[in-house]
């Protein structure tokens, strides 16, 4: 069986970035804030939440432990 063990400022990093994608993502398809505002603000989270999926990838890939039973 294999565990996950992430210290807890590695889980918020990876947390985080998974938010910021989906925060992006509501902001380009919502109507609620100017179309201005809501492209701009959008269009950086979804970048940074992007930007950010391959080192959390890697950070989760590596945190990986072979347990034994």
């Amino acid at each position: 069986m294999k565990s996950l063990v992430l210290s807890v400022p590695q889980l918020g990093f990876v947390v985080g970035t998974r938010i910021a994608l989906a925060l992006g993502i509501g902001l380009l398809i919502s109507r609620r804030l100017s179309e201005s505002k809501r492209r701009v603000v959008g269009r950086r989270l979804v970048a940074i939440g992007a930007l950010t999926t391959i080192p959390a990838a890697v950070l989760v890939a590596r945190s990986r432990k072979q347990t034994g039973i």
